[in-house]
């Protein structure tokens, strides 16, 4: 059976190379690496105008990462930024709402990582904790901690025990959105996973960055769940 196909968000930064200095659709290599870890085939999304052409890239694929990176923009949850919030990027929040939204309403298994898990909670209607500490390893460097999964949920069954995970974030999930289940904390009681609730594909955020560390057993579910997703849609049994 071929590799479940699963689309990765990129967003669009000024970049160098051989001769040339212009915009580029970025993605570090570690997102598509961890993909073909899991088994999964990678593909980037780079960013598009509305929300028909989001609606057709995911209708394509068989399961969607959205990629962490910039802080969300307070005004997408109804708050005035923090000093310690960073400058919006609202082209990239826009183009990775329609695509979480596209990903919900279509069934696709979708996947959250850092701010692709806020993204997903302010998607439902939840805020943000604009800033919290000791959660990277300082600028730049990425910080460790413990996670622990909440018993019964989509999270633990990927992940059955506490783990020691690569994290560098200083915004986290607040008020939860609609529908959204906080499925895994650190030990300071920040939300490290959440899950969509009665939701018959998956849709798993996680706050740390699991494309940083060997742990393949996150991007692990969603490539299982995006076989599945491919299998239903094609009318044939999982092999």
């Amino acid at each position: 059976m071929a590799r479940p196909v699963i689309g990765i968000s990129t967003y669009q930064e000024p970049a160098r190379w051989g001769v040339w200095e212009m915009p580029a659709a970025l993605l570090p290599a570690s997102y598509p690496r961890l993909v073909r870890a899991a088994g999964g085939l990678a593909v980037m999304l780079p960013p598009d105008d509305t929300a028909d052409a989001a609606r057709e890239a995911v209708a394509a694929l068989d399961g969607v990462v959205i990629a962490g990176g910039a802080d969300v923009e307070p005004a997408r949850y109804g708050e005035s930024p923090d000093p310690r919030t960073g400058p919006p990027a609202r082209a990239r929040d826009a183009w990775e709402l329609a695509l979480i939204e596209a990903a919900i309403e279509l069934r696709v298994p979708l996947l959250g990582i850092c701010r692709g898990m806020q993204l997903l909670n302010v998607a439902l209607g939840g805020t943000l904790h604009q800033h919290l500490d000791g959660h990277t390893g300082g600028t730049g460097v990425f910080g460790e901690h413990p996670v622990t999964p909440v018993p019964g949920t989509l999270y633990a069954a990927a992940v059955a025990e506490p783990t020691v995970v690569p994290a560098y974030h200083h915004q986290a999930v607040d008020r939860l959105g609609s529908g959204l289940t906080a499925s895994a904390h650190a030990p300071d009681g920040t939300v490290e996973a959440v899950e969509l609730a009665g939701h018959d594909g998956l849709v798993l955020g996680v706050q740390w960055h699991p494309e940083m560390g060997e742990d393949v057993r996150v991007m692990a579910a969603l490539v299982a769940a995006a076989a599945r997703h491919r299998s239903s849609a094609e009318g044939a049994p999982v092999v």
